[in-house]
């Protein structure tokens, strides 16, 4: 992959990276590795307060927010993803002494307690001034990429370590084996399940399921001198790309390919503006009259079963699922799966040591990716270009 030449600044970023180039092209030593998550609350008395957090700025009432807490209240009003979060840090971190890298991982939520400000000033008190980031999202879109950038450029700025403490962040990883392999591992194990049962292949069909986004964001996806194609940006594109390679190893372990198509949920803006279609649930309901009897819900668009997968697919999909009279099975997510936390230590590995991208591990022609995004990548038109760390201005 290429992309035009740039001069503008990189913000916050280490001397490896400041220099802007796609792939960067000197080592760097980093004092910690600081994981970025989504946050979620962990009690009934959180619910009301972490919607705030997550909808600041777009003027919604408390009882709108309670439509949507409903979803966290059927369980307990915990979200597991802290705590996913907490094993994922603590498999990552272990990974990471196994190769003996000596890197400390932090961690810290854009929306709920431990906060990425506060996951900073921890490690600036310990002296750690060089954080390599994860976020916790593995493709390219203003709310999985560049709000994270967004996060820990606000997060430097608030705790006034601007130019004390640096932040550059691993490459999105959609295609990297670590990531990959989970998805392939849990969707064979179905489509076992399935011919076990007695289905043909072509009663068989594959859901690939993630976020929808406004189509709008999904256009602005990605840098902006580069051609997606149909996809329209680099967020469909991606998630398209995989699922392929998904298919194509299953396929080869298996001897049968059951028709697959990528679906979108949990979607949340008003009705009058355009967002990623169809509805995993809507594309349900359809599929008896083409023929299927059964359907494997593969969540390529997430890291853990958090509370889009356990409200949105394990409940309403599922639920549509019995409805429409299918078999269904929902496949897992990588979580804290051996090969993920590898994958993740290896991504650490290359950026350390500025691995040519040719070295790189990636499973499709779209990686591997940037580790300095690119100018303009992933703009959300309607709040403008924000100040954000390990990316080339604006």
């Amino acid at each position: 992959m290429t992309t035009s030449a740039h001069h503008a600044q990189v913000p916050h970023a280490t001397a490896a990276s400041a220099a802007g180039s796609p792939h960067v092209q000197r080592p760097q030593v980093y004092d910690a590795v600081l994981l970025a998550g989504f946050g979620g609350p962990e009690g009934q008395e959180d619910v009301i307060p972490f919607l705030r957090n997550v909808t600041r700025g777009r003027g919604i009432p408390d009882e709108r927010l309670e439509e949507v807490a409903t979803h966290y209240r059927h369980f307990g009003g915990v979200s597991p993803i802290n705590e996913q979060n907490r094993t994922l840090r603590q498999a990552l971190q272990q990974e990471l002494d196994r190769r003996g890298l000596g890197l400390p991982v932090y961690w810290g939520n854009r929306n709920w307690d431990p906060y990425l400000g506060d996951a900073v000033k921890e490690a600036d008190k310990a002296g750690h001034h060089r954080l390599l980031g994860i976020a916790t999202s593995a493709y390219s879109s203003y709310s999985s990429c560049r709000q994270y950038r967004e996060d820990f450029a606000r997060a430097l700025l608030e705790t006034n370590l601007v130019g004390k403490v640096k932040i550059d962040k691993i490459r999105q990883f959609f295609d990297h084996p670590g990531f990959v392999t989970p998805f392939t591992e849990s969707l064979h194990e179905a489509l076992k399940s399935f011919t076990a049962a007695g289905h043909r292949p072509d009663e068989i069909r594959v859901l690939f399921c993630t976020h929808s986004i406004p189509t709008v964001d999904a256009e602005h996806s990605g840098p902006r001198d580069q051609n997606f194609g149909e996809a329209g940006g680099a967020y469909p594109a991606q998630h398209l790309a995989v699922a392929e390679k998904i298919m194509a190893s299953v396929a080869e372990a298996c001897g049968f390919a059951p028709a697959w198509e990528l679906v979108y949920q949990s979607r949340s803006g008003p009705p009058s503006q355009p967002w990623l279609e169809p509805d995993v649930c809507d594309r349900i309901a359809e599929l008896p009259a083409e023929g299927t009897q059964a359907v494997a819900i593969v969540p390529v668009g997430f890291l853990s079963d958090h509370m889009e997968v356990m409200w949105d697919l394990d409940e309403e999909a599922m639920e549509a699922a019995e409805e429409a009279g299918l078999q269904a099975v929902r496949t897992a997510t990588p979580g804290a799966h051996p090969k993920f936390v590898q994958g993740l230590a290896d991504l650490v590995e290359e950026r350390i040591n500025a691995t040519v991208p040719e070295q790189r591990k990636h499973l499709t022609e779209l990686g591997p990716w940037y580790d300095v995004c690119r100018p303009g990548c992933c703009e959300n038109v309607r709040l403008g270009f924000q100040p954000a760390a390990a990316g080339l201005e604006p």
